[in-house]
């Protein structure tokens, strides 16, 4: 099957109560699916039920506003078996004060280019296995569990992975991008006047 061909694509809708591992599945070319939860599972448990269901080790990259021990763990070990061959994290400039030690472990263990700041809300998941299946995973959620309204979409192949993989290509990596960096790399005025921005107080003054 071509993976990215639209018309092969067969979309699904769930609303869930189950774990991801039952609601998610199955994880094939071509799917495209919808779901809704109570925040039972977290954006790694749906990381999770992808690599135990396609041929690893898998690269991944994960997009996140915060970050916590658990989830470095977590991926650590997922590198240590042999499921993961690389993974690469985006993360807001915020997360530099509030999670500094927490992403100096995830450098220490990924590598310098692992890590890219942004100015980010998104929650999204890139992984490319090694049979060339390319799953878009994208949500409300954040990497840990949330007892509320949550919703989820996973697609496989397209111009969605496509666009994620161009824009974390074109982003700075490294511990030393200064915030003038990202901000650049995020392109946010080239979406928003300064006037406009404005409405927002601006850049939070994070400290370099």
């Amino acid at each position: 099957m071509n993976s990215s061909a639209p018309a092969a694509r067969r979309a699904r809708a769930v609303e869930s109560f189950r774990s991801a591992a039952l609601d998610l599945a199955p994880i094939e070319r071509g799917m495209s699916l919808f779901a809704v939860t109570r925040g039972q599972w977290s954006m790694i448990d749906a990381i999770l039920v992808v690599l135990d269901s396609v041929p690893g080790p898998c690269a991944i990259s994960l997009w996140t506003w915060t970050i916590a021990d658990y989830d470095l763990r977590c991926v650590s070990q997922l590198m240590r078996c042999g499921r993961v061959s690389s993974a690469r994290l985006i993360i807001d400039l915020a997360a530099r004060s509030k999670n500094g030690p927490v992403i100096d472990s995830w450098i220490e263990m990924f590598g310098p280019a692992s890590v890219s700041y942004v100015v980010t809300h998104a929650k999204i998941a890139r992984i490319e296995s090694t049979d060339g299946a390319r799953y878009l995973l994208r949500g409300s959620m954040n990497l840990n569990n949330n007892p509320r309204f949550e919703q989820f979409d996973i697609t496989e192949g397209g111009a969605d992975f496509d666009l994620v993989e161009r824009i974390e290509a074109g982003l700075p990596t490294g511990s030393d991008t200064n915030n003038s960096a990202a901000r650049a790399a995020s392109k946010i005025t080239s979406a928003w006047s300064a006037a406009q921005l404005q409405m927002f107080g601006g850049f939070k003054p994070w400290k370099k």
